[in-house]
């Protein structure tokens, strides 16, 4: 028992001291504002942005025992102006990108520790195989041995230092400057007072720059706190009667996360706890574009019911499978029930590779849309009729409601809303359709700026208690800022006609 004791004292021992050089001698990978990042931990207490030959570093001391540096490598970014423009906004809503950062560090931690227990085990490892006769040989003294394990000690050591190796000096000593002596003509943020910025690099042109990301971030967290501000006391939204339900749909965010907070508030004024996410919160589906996704999923975290599908910019996996972790739950054709209503959805089939119909792929448009109204219908037929068709473009529901077998299908994708307008399918049944406008106030795929772009849109749908729905109410946020509630408009969806 003693010596089993003893084998796990020497195994903490060496565990601990190999797991500290894998944790502050090795980075891991990270993206952090559009950029690939290696992020490495360090004594230093400061968190130090490297930001490549052509731009100066920035670094900024951090109220924790350890500091962070990040490596910070290529980006999508199309030019300087653009990625300004990224810093800007995502630098409004940090805490999505600081989630991100932790999730990492303690990711880096945690490999770290089971790295230094593997390696703190191989010689316990080896004590125990060779068994107690071959020790006490082993331990025996004999020159040759002796001599054998001091010439193999001398090599490691030597190849670990390599004397011969030149060492290279950095070319300039590294000279920091206040970020306030720097740009004394910009009123900085309370967050950047403390902020430093690499000397040597700074030129008239990099001046220009970092004030002019600190310009777009002065504008547009002045332009989204007044919107949040404006939508606390906004009257006009209809509230949830006795027994209804109400949800808030966005869509077409495109990355503008600081319509989350407007959004989060006025469906809170309207008692929504279920959100419904048509699809485009991003721009290209890219990794970088993670900070949307985990503000909306801060932003509505504690609703109970978050159920999304993907747009025709969201390419690829990583939007859907980044939603699935934060606890969203994606439509992928089937009929479901979820906070009391009868629900059917489907990625678009145009998000490269998402919106394929279960496990088959390559389906288009036009068959994504017929799958879809055989699948509504034939719940009709079982006598689970579909109260709402979730789709990113209300095209892909036509067929459901034409063969009147879906209350309501919701949408975006055009950035501009339609309806509700009424239709009457084959079998005498009545259905809607309604298509929200851009949330994120985006034109084209682009809402990333000081401000909206064009008028933004959210929209509230009310459910009667058994899941029919029976009500929509949009809400208009213009570019001026100024919040224009919709009216209420009552629907009327029949199964039976």
């Amino acid at each position: 028992m003693r010596v089993r004791l003893l084998l796990l004292l020497c195994w903490l021992v060496l565990s601990a001291p190999v797991a500290a050089g894998f944790f502050f001698g090795t980075s891991a990978p990270a993206v952090v504002a559009g950029h690939e990042v290696a992020l490495t931990p360090d004594l230093d207490r400061e968190l130090l942005l490297e930001m490549g030959p052509y731009l100066p570093d920035l670094r900024k001391p951090v109220h924790a025992p350890i500091g962070i540096r990040l490596d910070v490598g290529k980006t999508s970014a199309r030019s300087y102006a653009e990625l300004g423009r990224r810093y800007a906004v995502i630098a409004t809503r940090p805490g999505p990108e600081e989630a991100h950062l932790r999730e990492v560090l303690v990711g880096h931690a945690v490999d770290s520790l089971v790295r230094g227990g593997l390696v703190a085990g191989v010689p316990v490892l080896v004590w125990l195989l060779l068994g107690e006769r071959r020790r006490r040989e082993l331990a025996s003294p004999h020159p040759a041995r002796l001599l054998a394990a001091g010439v193999g000690l001398g090599l490691v050591v030597m190849l670990l230092a390599a004397p011969w190796r030149a060492q290279q000096q950095p070319v300039e000593q590294r000279r920091w400057l206040p970020l306030a002596e720097v740009l004394p003509e910009v009123d900085l943020p309370a967050a950047a007072a403390d902020v430093q910025i690499q000397s040597g690099l700074l030129t008239q042109g990099t001046r220009r720059l970092v004030a002019s990301g600190f310009d777009t971030y002065d504008r547009s967290e002045r332009f989204y706190r007044d919107l949040h501000e404006r939508a606390q006391s906004l009257t006009g939204i209809r509230a949830a009667g006795p027994g209804e339900r109400v949800a808030v749909l966005v869509s077409d965010r495109h990355d503008n996360v600081g319509m989350d907070p407007v959004v989060r508030t006025v469906a809170d004024l309207a008692g929504a706890r279920m959100v419904l996410d048509a699809g485009d919160d991003t721009s290209t589906g890219a990794a970088w574009e993670r900070f949307s996704l985990d503000s909306l999923g801060e932003e509505f975290a504690d609703y109970s019911d978050r159920v999304f599908v993907t747009g025709n910019h969201d390419h690829g996996d990583f939007v859907a499978e980044r939603l699935d972790q934060l606890g969203w739950i994606g439509l992928r054709g089937e009929v479901t029930v979820i906070g009391g209503v009868r629900m059917l959805g489907v990625h678009d089939p145009r998000s490269s590779g998402l919106g394929t119909w279960r496990d088959e792929t390559g389906l288009t448009f036009a068959e994504v849309e017929s799958r879809v109204a055989e699948t509504a219908c034939a719940a009709q037929d079982s006598g689970q009729r579909v109260q709402l068709l979730l789709v990113h473009d209300a095209n892909l529901g036509r067929s459901a409601l034409a063969r009147g077998c879906v209350d309501l299908v919701v949408g975006g994708h055009t950035h501009t809303r339609s309806g509700p307008t009424e239709v009457i399918g084959a079998n005498g049944a009545r259905g809607y359709r309604f298509t929200n406008g851009t949330t994120g106030g985006a034109a084209y795929a682009i809402a990333v700026g000081s401000k909206l772009r064009r008028p933004a849109e959210f929209s509230l749908l009310t459910f009667a208690k058994d899941g029919t729905p029976i009500g929509v109410q949009w809400v208009v946020v213009l570019t001026d800022g100024q919040i224009q509630p919709g009216e209420w408009v009552p629907i009327e969806a029949s199964p039976t006609g």
